[in-house]
């Protein structure tokens, strides 16, 4: 892991790079995620591009922040995410979920000059339930009730391995109760569909096609709405369709990526 020192903390990264000569990617997490989740695009889009994947702040190797969840919260992960783009000279930017509020947030208010941009398992409006942000805020075990219900079927994941589902609960109760619900309660106040036609750079939306957190349809309304945008689901997958599906995944994201001469 690689890191980047700004606005008083460290967010870590790491970056595969292989003399390839397409343009730079930067991936970033969802909620209560961290890098790992692109080890499969680390590992084998690197023959095309260089491509990086970070920590938001208090995931995995990165510094916390002191944000409130919400707005405060979404921008220092957007600092998280421009400093490392900057680090990598990484014009590409993809985000699942939670991520993808963050790409969505660097393009339309920190003004960044993005190639091209990958919404996977997000969308413009990112409402979280009820139910999930309570357990999210409460004690007495709601927040093992909240990773559980996430790990459903057709929630986080399609039909995944035993080891997939450990490694992805694992992952979620190293950041933390109070890391995860600021990570929820900000996608819950994230909405970017009015601005949907100020987004210029070319924008693919894909999904796995049973994903319930994040649908198929929420990726279509983003594509109909840019002024360049495209969509497609992964088959046999859910929200974390770059780990369930990689070959498909990976494929669909530099086909639409050399489209663009990128």
């Amino acid at each position: 892991m690689q890191t980047v020192t700004h606005d008083g903390r460290e967010t870590a990264y790491r970056v595969e790079a292989r003399d390839a000569d397409g343009a730079p990617a930067l991936f970033v997490h969802g909620s209560g995620g961290t890098h790992g989740v692109w080890k499969s695009q680390l590992a084998r889009l690197s023959d095309e591009r260089p491509v990086a994947a970070l920590d938001l702040s208090g995931h995995g190797d990165s510094d916390d922040v002191a944000a409130e969840p919400g707005p405060e919260a979404l921008d220092a992960y957007v600092e998280d995410a421009l400093a490392v783009a900057d680090d990598v000279d990484a014009g590409v930017l993809v985000g699942n979920s939670l991520g993808g509020a963050v790409v969505l947030t660097a393009v339309l208010d920190a003004g960044f000059d993005a190639d091209a941009v990958v919404l996977a398992g997000s969308g413009a409006k990112l409402s979280v339930l009820d139910d999930l942000r309570d357990w999210l805020a409460g004690e007495d075990g709601g927040f093992d009730r909240a990773v559980e219900f996430l790990h459903r079927e057709d929630m986080l994941f399609h039909d995944p391995s035993e080891r997939a589902v450990d490694v992805s609960k694992a992952a979620m109760r190293a950041a933390g109760r109070e890391v995860v619900e600021r990570d929820f309660r900000s996608c819950h106040t994230f909405d970017m569909r009015d601005r949907l036609d100020e987004v210029e750079t070319p924008l693919l939306a894909l999904t796995g096609e049973y994903d319930r957190l994040t649908p198929p349809q929420y990726h279509e309304y983003v594509a109909e709405h840019v002024q360049d945008g495209a969509w497609t689901t992964v088959p046999g997958a859910a929200h974390l369709s770059m780990l369930e599906a990689p070959d498909t995944f990976n494929d669909e994201l530099s086909a639409f990526l050399g489209e663009k001469g990128l």
